[in-house]
């Protein structure tokens, strides 16, 4: 028995209208669904939910799931997109088998079912502008006006929509519409547009068309060629799901259960993929995969897993109502994920030097410290204590304050895996910037504690100055402030304003020697300062690190006092 047919498990409600289905017998059993993204741009997380649901929910009622393009608007798609959603969804860990396909590949029948509705007299040829098409729908409250040329007949629209294909015509000078309703209730049945000119060449289909069916009017009928039982979507195409169900209805063909569910929604998170094109475009971001998107190949990069993501996906859950997640429901499950399994390792990242003026001079010697306290079967390893060591600038202060726990002149504290020290004197520059901490070391505390049990109110992190490996650094945190930065409606720069002029920030890092060489893709834990994963692109004689997240939700809780 699967998870999803044990009673103990609560199911939402799309897996309860499956199992109706499978009760009635309404489609004999089959569960076929669809991921149907366009391609015309990189998928982000938001796609992630609608990728393990449409795909889980096949695996779970061992289904079918089908990748299909919606590849209508040529305008916008690229075979770039294609390629690198075909990856994320690999990456996510789901496969579609032989199962890929694209509305392109529909394009002959679909302009033979517009033929059928013109035919049937239930579309025909409109030659208004498209702003008087608009204007010409009405309102909520009021009915559209009939355009002039509603009335056309069956063999003039025939006539006109063939040489639409034929090319004779240029963009703008017609549109094929549906023919339903103008005063109908529900807008979108106000005489939708189906066909529109487009002399622009198509990634698949080259110019063998110039003519382009509207995703209204091809995405059920994709469904229906495919024999998708389940059409599974997000709440904002609820409105027109009436249309979906028109053309189905009237062309008398197989018609899929459209079911729509909440997207997936994150604060300090751009969803729309229009404007992340424009950060892309206009040099905001370094690309659709930089580390700061929210692009399933800027997570990968940033150093998130797929299980993390899929994680998310379930526990977020599915259900009739938007709502916004929590950033840090996301980060909290790589930060269990990679706490279980990631090396610890020592790095300082803002360094100053320490030297420890009771350690002999040209003296080192190994200490013990542990990979991962979480895992026993991770083991240790060795790290090098000298008489020259880095620490954080920040671990630091000449006169501390009351509650400031760490290092300052005679006070004591605890160097990770190695000894007590305690800081006696500074050295300055001319300006009065100290430049070198004046230390001593307890060679009684080796290993981090003291025989006569005396307790200490910081450990600190180190790496000694004699084999620290030099890397940079990237500090990643969110791209912008506003915590529902999608509210802003504005095309205009306001939901720019709220971009995160501290991102990112790069360092010069010490890194203990034991991260050396790092092969790309290597994720670790710099001891409490978070997780960090070996960028794509470093070279091992040229580390570049890119900060995954931080051990704690500081950044969130810091930018809400503000």
């Amino acid at each position: 028995m699967s998870d999803s047919d044990s009673p103990s498990v609560h199911k939402d409600f799309v897996r309860q209208i499956i199992d109706g289905d499978n009760d009635s017998g309404k489609w004999g059993g089959v569960v076929h669904t669809r991921f149907p993204p366009e391609p015309n741009g990189y998928l982000h997380i938001g796609h992630a939910k609608a990728i393990c649901l449409n795909f889980g929910i096949a695996e779970e009622y061992g289904g079918k799931c089908n990748l299909r393009f919606d590849d209508t608007n040529p305008e916008k798609e690229e075979v770039e997109y294609v390629e690198s959603i075909k990856a994320d969804i690999r990456w996510l860990g789901f496969d579609w088998e032989d199962r890929l396909f694209f509305a392109s590949d529909y394009f002959e029948q679909l302009y033979q079912w517009a033929e059928q509705l013109i035919t049937d007299g239930n579309a025909y040829v409109c030659s208004l502008p498209l702003e008087e098409i608009r204007s010409g729908r009405g309102t909520p409250s009021e009915p559209g006006t009939d355009s002039p040329y509603r009335s056309r007949s069956v063999e003039e629209n025939l006539d006109l929509f063939r040489r639409m294909r034929a090319g004779e015509f240029d963009e703008g000078d017609h549109v094929l519409r549906a023919k339903i309703d103008m005063g109908h209730q529900v807008m979108l049945l106000r005489d939708p547009i189906m066909y529109r000119i487009r002399k622009v060449e198509h990634h698949r289909t080259g110019d063998q068309w110039c003519i382009y069916p509207t995703y209204d009017f091809t995405h059920g009928q994709s469904d229906s060629i495919e024999g998708i039982t389940h059409s599974i979507c997000t709440l904002e195409f609820e409105n027109r799901r009436p249309l979906y169900d028109w053309y189905c209805d009237t062309l008398g063909i197989h018609h899929p259960q459209q079911i729509e569910f909440n997207r997936l929604n994150l604060t300090y998170t751009m969803m729309s993929k229009r404007r992340l094109l424009l950060l892309v475009n206009e040099g905001h971001v370094d690309g659709w995969d930089d580390p700061r998107m929210p692009t399933l190949s800027g997570l990968r990069r940033r150093g998130y897993t797929p299980a993390s993501i899929r994680s998310l996906c379930t526990k977020v859950g599915v259900t009739k109502h938007n709502a916004m997640a929590d950033l840090v429901l996301l980060e909290n499950e790589i930060r269990d994920e990679l706490n279980k399994s990631a090396d610890r390792r020592m790095a300082v990242l803002n360094p100053i030097k320490v030297t420890i003026t009771n350690y002999p001079e040209g003296q080192t010697e190994e200490l013990d410290a542990v990979n991962n306290p979480e895992d026993e079967s991770a083991g240790s390893r060795k790290v090098t204590f000298g008489r020259e060591l880095y620490i954080e600038r920040d671990d630091f202060m000449e006169n501390p304050p009351r509650k400031f726990f760490r290092l300052g002149i005679g006070r004591e504290v605890r160097l990770r895996w190695a000894y007590f020290i305690t800081c006696t004197d500074v050295v300055k520059d001319d300006d009065g910037n100290i430049t070198e901490i004046l230390c001593t070391y307890d060679p009684e505390t080796k290993g981090g504690d003291a025989p006569d049990g005396r307790k200490v109110k910081a450990t600190m992190h180190w790496v000694s100055v004699d084999t620290a490996v030099d890397a940079t650094v990237h500090l990643y945190d969110p791209l912008f402030t506003k915590e529902d930065v999608d509210d802003v409606e504005d095309e205009s720069l306001d939901w720019k304003s709220n971009l995160n002029p501290d991102s990112r920030k790069t360092v010069t890092g010490k890194l203990e020697q034991a991260l050396a060489g790092s092969e790309s893709g290597y994720r670790c834990q710099f001891e409490r300062l978070g997780y960090f994963i070996v960028e794509q692109s470093s070279q091992p004689d040229a580390l570049v690190f890119n900060r995954i997240v931080t051990l704690k939700d500081a950044w969130a809780k810091a930018n809400k006092k503000k």
